[in-house]
């Protein structure tokens, strides 16, 4: 060190990146870059006596509190060394290649340590770097003495620098060493590196000659060299770097080492605790565990911050019962005994995490009810359905007097696309509750109402259960949709789950399997949708008000089309009135020949189609009207762009700016908005579905009959055709039917045949010809399944039609069922039925007499435009549905 000779004044540096070489240690470099190769083969290669250079810690920029700018005037050029693992043998450092210019760009700020250490190369070796053919060079260096930078400048590829030596001098260092202080500090540095090294020679091989040192070193060099041989931080060595002094020295390194000793003892503590907690099944954990013990041992368990006691302190503010929180406890204390690992943790953690998200005592605030308001929101956003309004606004009455009333659960029961849905938003938005839909079209799992038992894997609660959570309140208004698309498999009967659901005497105490602790749902307000009646289950329809929605009439959808339809889909596509004008007659005319279900989504999608095609001309009319980039618009304001005349008039002149040819203000000023018509129809719709003369065309044979049937879609006509040929009297049915309705086709041909005389159908040769001659009946559609009762006075007057070779009315459709004995039997859905009728344009309908209590559903309008005709017995049927009577009734009244 600084016994053995001065150190120059000036010294090339090489710069050590987040590295610190401290006096006495030995460290082996790998020299690539152009800048450190120079400064090797000039300072250390090319003299006879290895020189001295400069070793300077450089810390990155970000951890830089004052840096110092070079002053390089060759940018392209910087050392390059890095730091790289221990080696074993001679204690030195190898160093693999490392390219890092430093400070070689006007804008880069080196953050150079003011101290630095001395460093004298005990090896030297060249080398060649392949295929580039770079000279390398591997040095190794020894630590010398420390010394403090006064100033540095860059002469020629490297810096230099002017030092000044800090480590004390021989004789310093003799009259320190006698100091009883030193004396003290040097003793208790060589028992805790003793210690150390005791510690770590259970686990390492390598620290023998780091005894031998202890042993042997001067305690001037120990504190250094032994720091130096034990992983340290940068800034650890950056302290004993600047510890000049020798006391300082010395304890600082005690400090450092007691601490790493420390360390080690912790971390043997842990291992010998976890091992100790492990079983053989339980090795695979063993770092999960060390993580655990290593938390334990500082403390970090902060109630704030551990996911368990957050957990419990949610379930606490969530307000469960009694019974639940008892239940939620038992299952926290099993969850604390599991680790996070274990296959039942995610599972046990999700389940409470629901029972704490769950709205046990939190209920949305309801305003106070407005029934006129109520029903003015009804009216803006329905057309028509006065019974079901009323009905609703009576149901709004009830809450209003009594707010924990429990009211029935209210079913809507119509084709689709006459909205079923928005009323129950209504109801919500009414109530001033929050609103959640759940959809039960296609559940055929009992699960999926009570939800799955913790037992299977990838078990989850119920859809109620998993709605309540999501809408976050105990008391919404929840709509069961498509309530009829449930079905039954092995996995149970989800309509038998409902029961509880909707019951009011059950659903204080709906236990989900999943969740397995009762739920209130008393608060609830459901309301169901389905399409129709008959596919759901009698006793759950016993738990439901069936309120019934049938289809629009031509009118009412015009007025739905001209005030919410048309409004909604100009806004949907960017467009407005000024773009797009649907008039009246061109909507009646979609109604009359595109649309005939009995809901208005279809037509919404061809007043879509409109305005799509629509939205195409718009588009490429403003791109034709675009002015040319740079070209501004006349001011339009008399203040601007004119002069004042003397007599105040104001003289202004205007440039014509033409688009394509035209002028401007020209062509903004004939802008028309878009009007539909037959041809625009017509060509973005397609040619006409539906006809008004389809009925007089088809019944203008003998044989062919007009019914009427509902549908899950509304009410439909039917056309019945029949027909004889050579044969054995057989009967043949087509058009995918039914049971109930073949049955029907049998009972008509037995009627016929028994009462060919009274009907003049039985002279012989006519029998001949019944008898002889098979009979073939076609339902046409033969893609969709019929069946039913209601077609039983169609069929018979199909056949006496065709027997009879008379034409049946074309503007008369009929509906009923039939008996052997000819007695008319009421049938359902006949408001949907004369809908359907006066939507194809007959005039006439047949009905059983009994169904006219029906009549009073139906509106005043379409019952003023048609003619109602009662039957009580066949006869009555035939007599109506040709012209000039049926001849077994007119006998009769002869």
């Amino acid at each position: 060190m600084a016994d053995t000779g001065e150190l120059p004044a000036r010294l090339a540096i090489m710069p050590f990146r987040n590295r610190v070489l401290l006096p006495g240690a030995i460290v082996r470099i790998r020299c690539t870059s152009p800048t450190s190769v120079r400064l090797v083969e000039q300072e250390l290669w090319q003299k006879e006596e290895k020189g001295l250079i400069g070793i300077l810690p450089v810390r990155d920029s970000q951890a830089a509190d004052a840096p110092i700018r070079s002053s390089s005037s060759d940018p392209s050029q910087g050392p390059s060394t890095i730091l790289g693992e221990r080696d074993a043998k001679g204690g030195a450092t190898s160093l693999p290649d490392y390219q890092q210019p430093l400070g070689k760009q006007p804008q880069d700020i080196i953050q150079w340590h003011p101290r630095g250490v001395a460093a004298r190369a005990l090896h030297l070796s060249r080398g060649m770097e392949k295929p580039s053919g770079r000279v390398t060079y591997t040095v190794v260096l020894e630590g010398w003495c420390r010394f403090s930078v006064l100033d540095m400048n860059a002469r020629g590829p490297y810096n230099i620098a002017r030092v000044a030596q800090l480590d004390m001098t021989k004789a310093e260092i003799e009259l320190a060493e006698r100091d009883s202080e030193v004396q003290t500090l040097g003793r208790q540095f060589k028992i805790a590196a003793g210690e150390l090294i005791t510690t770590l020679e259970q686990k390492q091989k390598t620290v023998g000659r780091t005894k031998t040192l202890l042993e042997t070193a001067p305690a001037h060099r120990l504190a250094d060299i032994f720091v130096a041989n034990f992983e340290g931080s940068f800034d650890e060595r950056l302290a004993m770097l600047d510890a000049v002094d020798l006391k300082r020295r010395l304890s600082k390194a005690t400090e450092i080492v007691t601490r790493h000793l420390q360390t080690l003892k912790v971390v043997e503590k842990i291992s010998q605790k976890v091992e100790g907690q492990l079983s053989k099944s339980q090795k695979e954990y063993l770092l999960r565990q060390q993580m655990k013990a290593i938390k334990e041992e500082l403390g970090d368990n902060d109630e704030d911050e551990d996911d368990i006691v957050a957990l419990e302190k949610k379930m606490q503010s969530a307000g469960m019962p009694a019974n639940v929180w008892k239940h939620a406890q038992r299952e926290l204390r099993r969850l604390r005994k599991m680790q996070p690992q274990q296959p039942g943790y995610g599972s046990s953690r999700t389940y409470l995490e629901l029972l704490a998200d769950l709205p046990w005592q939190i209920s949305s605030e309801e305003r106070e009810l407005d029934l006129a308001a109520a029903k003015e929101s009804l009216d803006s956003e329905h057309y028509g359905l006065g019974k079901v309004k009323k009905r609703i606004i009576e149901y709004l009455a009830v809450r209003k007097l009594k707010p924990d009333a429990r009211g029935p659960v209210l079913c809507f029961v119509g084709p689709p696309g006459v909205g079923k849905t928005s009323l129950a938003s209504s109801i919500s938005s009414a109530l001033g509750r929050r609103f959640i839909r759940i959809s039960l079209g296609g559940v055929k799992d009992e699960a999926d109402i009570r939800g799955h038992r913790r037992t299977y894997i990838g078990s989850m609660p119920g859809r109620l259960v998993e709605g309540i959570k999501r809408v976050g309140v105990n008391n919404p208004v929840m709509l069961l949709d498509e309530i009829d698309k449930t079905g039954t498999d092995v996995r149970g009967d989800p309509a038998s789950a409902l029961l509880e659901v909707l019951d009011p005497e059950q659903n204080k105490t709906f236990n989900d399997h999943y969740l397995n602790v009762p739920f209130d749902l008393s608060k609830v307000v459901f309301v169901a949708t389905a399409n129709r009646v008959q596919p759901i289950s009698p006793p759950l329809l016993d738990r439901m008000e069936v309120i019934e929605l049938p289809g629009y009439t031509s009118e009412e959808k015009l007025r739905i089309a001209m005030r919410h339809l048309i409004p909604r889909v100009l806004d949907q596509h960017g467009l407005t009135s000024q773009h797009l004008e649907i008039q009246e007659p061109m909507v009646e005319l979609i109604i009359q020949r595109y649309t005939r279900e009995a809901g208005v989504r279809n037509l919404e999608r061809h007043l879509a189609a409109l305005a799509r095609a629509a939205a195409v001309k718009v588009a490429e009319r403003e791109q034709a009207f675009q002015l040319p980039p740079g070209v501004q618009p006349e001011p339009s304001s008399l203040l601007e762009g004119g002069n004042l005349s003397e007599n105040g008039d104001v003289e202004m002149e205007v440039e014509a700016m033409g688009v394509h040819g035209r002028d401007v203000a020209t062509a903004m000023a004939g802008i028309q908005p878009f009007l539909v018509d037959e041809t625009m129809l017509e060509t973005v719709l397609g040619p006409p579905k539906f006809d008004g003369n389809e009925a007089a065309e088809r019944v203008s044979t003998p044989g062919v009959a007009v019914g009427l049937v509902w549908t899950a879609v509304g009410g439909e006509v039917q056309f019945v055709e029949a027909t004889a040929m050579v044969g054995k009297g057989d009967l043949h049915l087509t058009g995918q039917l039914g049971d109930v309705i073949k049955e029907s086709a049998q009972i008509a041909l037995t009627w016929v045949r028994a009462r060919a005389a009274e009907l003049k159908l039985a002279n012989a040769e006519q029998t001949n010809l019944m008898e002889c001659r098979d009979i073939h009946i076609h339902f046409p559609a033969g893609a969709v399944p019929k069946d039913g009762p209601s077609a039983g006075v169609t069929l018979v007057t199909a056949l006496v039609s065709l027997f009879g070779k008379r034409c049946v009315r074309a503007d008369t459709a009929m509906t009923g069922e039939m008996t052997l004995r000819g007695l008319v039997l009421p049938v359902g859905g006949i408001k949907d039925k004369i809908l359907a009728a006066h939507r194809c344009g007959i005039k006439r309908v047949i009905l059983p007499e009994r169904n006219m209590k029906d009549l009073q559903e139906v509106p005043a309008a379409i019952l003023a435009n048609m003619e109602i005709l009662l039957a009580k017995r066949m006869e009555d049927v035939l007599h109506e549905a040709f012209e000039g009577g049926c001849p077994w009734r007119l006998q009769a009244r002869l």
